[in-house]
């Protein structure tokens, strides 16, 4: 379902210009231009069809802001835009549980929008764990955090906090305070930082001493991040996104390194670590396979390069359904390759048989054309000279494959 978005404007040009961005981002505009109208709109939709309201702060029949009391009543996540940025209107504003405002300064401004809403549907699966052993502070950063749509959990000391983050894996940030029972803050940093890497966990530090250099110890312990008490929201809501952003970037650009980029596979590179990190665990059975598809070039000079790329992402589609359990990559060119560990030889070769059959068996449709291929299978269960070893014992099986009629697996 295309999420809505409550748009309460009386200017044409702005309302414009938000419509555009909010289609952009793929979310449904419902354009209003007064209080009375969005009111009467919004009773005959479900409130869940709504990912949240932009709203002006001054309408002709809500001079006041009363347009945002009214999205706030009714449970929708509300920015604010408004022509005036003097201190008083944005105190008004920010008194009210926004998302946030944004002036109409220039055109610009309103791409802050865009990243606004693209941020209240992703923090929907983004966990922040605030440590306070105060309960009124964490419920008033909860507070704050939830009007992003983030999921909170809340913690009085460095225990509660530590089990937390092991129960629960979406947490991305941790928002730790100055004051926490049992350990220190900054202890608690160091202990994390032993577990969790700067690239997958986020801490922000929260003080109230500008004089003796609390923040820089905080940075120097592993946070990543620090705000200083009284924090305004505005700063708050900008550090919170800064560190939730700044993650997603890090996995982006290890999901770009790690894959390939026509399949979407795991690339060579990522394969040896994978199976590096199976082998802490030292396994009692290995198997490996190398798959190639039959006849590839055929297919190019046939049909040419774009229904090769098409034939080798249907391929890696199987690969990744059959092999979902399993360690598998795509090697280069039309190979793939599989890894097993602790998995039966004989369950490992009939999964590789099943394997071969599915793809003799499936019809591809490109463009209106009909095609079909094969595979050849090597694979091999000895794992006695470590994992480059066994890959030139399965690239021997598949050239026996190959040799012996193909669309076959040869194991030792």
């Amino acid at each position: 379902m295309q999420r809505k978005v409550l748009i309460v404007e009386d200017s044409k040009t702005s309302m414009n210009l938000m419509r555009s961005l909010i289609t952009k981002a793929k979310l449904r505009p419902i354009c209003t231009t007064s209080l009375v109208e969005a009111k009467h709109i919004f009773s005959s939709s479900a409130p869940e069809e709504y990912l949240c309201a932009v709203v002006n702060f001054n309408l002709p029949d809500a001079p006041n802001g009363e347009a945002i009391d009214f999205a706030i009543e009714s449970f929708l996540p509300t920015i604010v835009i408004t022509g005036s940025i003097n201190e008083s209107t944005r105190t008004t504003i920010l008194n009210k549980s926004v998302v946030d405002y944004i002036p109409k300064e220039n055109p610009q401004v309103y791409e802050y929008l865009t990243r606004l809403l693209n941020r209240l549907d992703k923090n929907k699966k983004v966990g922040v764990l605030v440590v306070d052993d105060s309960r009124v502070n964490r419920h008033a950063m909860t507070a704050l955090l939830r009007r992003h749509n983030f999921i909170t959990f809340e913690a009085s000391n460095a225990e509660q906090g530590v089990e937390y983050l092991r129960s629960h894996s979406n947490i991305k940030l941790v928002i730790i305070d100055e004051n926490i029972s049992g350990v220190s803050s900054i202890q608690m940093m160091s202990e994390l930082r032993k577990t969790y890497s700067k690239e997958d966990l986020g801490i922000i530090g929260i003080t109230s001493d500008t004089t003796s250099g609390l923040s820089a110890r905080f940075i120097k312990s592993g946070a990543t991040d620090y705000l200083n008490k009284p924090y305004c929201h505005e700063e708050f809501f900008c550090r919170i996104m800064q560190n939730v952003e700044r993650l997603e970037n890090i996995e982006t650009i290890r999901r770009v390194a790690n894959s390939d980029y026509l399949t979407g596979l795991p690339n060579r590179r990522h394969f040896f670590t994978r199976v590096a990190a199976s082998l802490t665990i030292k396994p009692k059975s290995q198997s490996l396979a190398i798959i190639d598809i039959d006849h590839f070039k055929k297919v190019n000079d046939t049909y040419g390069h774009d229904c090769g790329d098409f034939t080798l992402k249907e391929l890696a589609k199987l690969v990744a359904e059959y092999f979902i359990d399993y360690t598998a990559a795509r090697f280069g060119g039309e190979e793939f390759c599989v890894y097993f560990s602790n998995t039966a030889p004989e369950k490992v070769l009939q999964i590789m048989e099943d394997f071969r059959e599915a793809i003799a068996n499936k019809i591809l449709t490109f463009e209106k054309k009909k095609l079909s291929c094969t595979v050849s299978i090597g694979l091999t269960h000895k794992s006695k000279g470590g994992i480059n070893a066994m890959i030139r014992l399965a690239d021997e099986h598949l050239y026996s494959a190959k040799n012996n009629g193909r669309n076959q697996v040869v194991d030792d």
